[in-house]
């Protein structure tokens, strides 16, 4: 798999290393370097990469802020000085972050991360375009959560709830919900129609998991998901065509 770089560094000797770096690994292709955020946001609209080394501290528009602009295709590694900043790279949907200086192996460890990455978004995507018959039906989907790919069973999903920036997946037994920065209309797009109904701008459930719905809500355990107006009818439908 070869994938294409880009680099955004205001510090001359970070930039030249990352270059080396990249031009030395058989599978990367430079793509383009850049000063600053705002150099780059000239070039990478019409430019797209696989992987953006973005740096932190830059004066004008700092690399948090322009990683919120960056196609939701790429994937970012953050470069630093400063490690606290790795809980803010995770809540803009970084895939690793490396601290200066940054040697080959460090380098090399989170484009590994990248690669397995785009190896599974391809496996992912392969087998939602093979159809729907049940030798290649979708059961299992991957999220990104703290910094890793999950798999995680389809039909041990129960609700999905959405968050401001994140979505909290709430699986079958299972204490802790999973936490991912993606948004709804991208979960409600990955999941199969077929199997998951949404019944609230803010929730996703599995139709065969509505054990009991009760007062305009569905009840799961302790938790009650509010049924909006917008959604009831679709999911008086579903439920009209099981009463017996």
């Amino acid at each position: 798999m070869n994938l294409r770089c880009a680099i955004v560094d205001d510090e001359p000797l970070a930039l030249g290393l990352l270059e080396s770096y990249i031009k030395k690994t058989p599978f990367l292709e430079l793509s383009g370097s850049y000063s600053s955020a705002i150099q780059a946001m000239k070039y990478l609209p019409d430019h797209p990469v696989d992987v953006l080394f973005l740096d932190i501290q830059m004066p004008e528009l700092n690399g948090l802020e322009f990683s919120r602009m960056v196609s939701e295709d790429t994937r970012i590694i953050f470069t630093t000085a400063f490690d606290q900043y790795a809980l803010d790279g995770y809540r803009v949907n970084a895939l690793d972050y490396l601290l200066k200086p940054i040697s080959y192996s460090d380098f090399m460890e989170a484009i590994n991360k990248a690669v397995k990455w785009f190896e599974l978004q391809q496996k992912a995507d392969k087998q939602s375009t093979e159809g729907d018959s049940d030798e290649n039906k979708k059961d299992y989907i991957y999220v990104k959560s703290d910094y890793k790919l999950i798999q995680i069973e389809l039909n041990k999903i129960l609700y999905i709830e959405g968050l401001k920036d994140y979505i909290k997946i709430h699986l079958e037994n299972e204490d802790r919900p999973i936490l991912s920065l993606v948004s709804m209309r991208v979960m409600e797009e990955k999941l199969p129609a077929n199997q998951f109904i949404r019944v609230h701008r803010s929730f996703i459930v599995q139709k065969q998991k509505i054990k009991v719905i009760d007062k305009g809500r569905i009840v799961f355990g302790k938790d009650y998901i509010q049924i909006s107006d917008s959604y009831k009818q679709e999911l008086q439908n579903y439920v009209n065509e099981h009463i017996v």
